[in-house]
């Protein structure tokens, strides 16, 4: 095990490509507005480049510290395709998702597994776009094996200055 873990550090460091490049457009702190059916709340985001600008960590939370999350963003170039995994204060199950960027349209669509409002199992969807580079949109659905599509949320973003 040591001898393959010292073997990673006389690796060349990985190149960030251009998927990666995209995802640091996204840096910076965010307001948002997060609508759903219980209402519309307010919070901030905050995205920031690691690990040699492979990742982008986001963390958002709302103003009345009701809610927070947490993601890590990647490309992985064997795959072909953006991956997320995101962890927040109402489950114990992290989301796992992978999906595309359609450049024409400007929007990120991803799928994946996780827990739904019921904490079953359940599939879900998002579709970020993003028309300029000081606002965003993320919308989320989810699909029970007992159950059609239904929007869960939408979040508006539009960055401080």
């Amino acid at each position: 095990m040591l001898l393959s873990f010292s073997s990673a550090f006389a690796q060349e460091p990985t190149k960030p490509t251009e998927e990666h490049q995209g995802l640091a457009k996204m840096e910076g702190d965010w307001d948002a507005v997060m609508k759903s059916e219980y209402g519309e709340s307010k919070g901030t985001a905050t995205y920031k480049m690691q690990d040699g600008g492979l990742w982008l960590a986001s963390e958002f939370k709302m103003n009345d510290d009701s809610f927070s999350g947490h993601g890590i963003d990647g490309y992985d170039v064997a795959k072909k395709k953006f991956i997320g995994i995101w962890t927040d204060s109402v489950s114990t199950t992290p989301m796992i998702m992978e999906g595309t960027w359609d450049d024409a349209e400007k929007m990120m669509t991803m799928t994946g597994k996780g827990p739904g409002p019921d904490g079953k199992p359940a599939t879900f969807k998002s579709i970020g776009k993003h028309p300029d580079d000081d606002h965003m949109t993320f919308e989320l659905f989810v699909t029970s094996p007992a159950g059609p599509e239904t929007k869960m949320l939408s979040i508006e973003y539009t960055r401080k200055k």
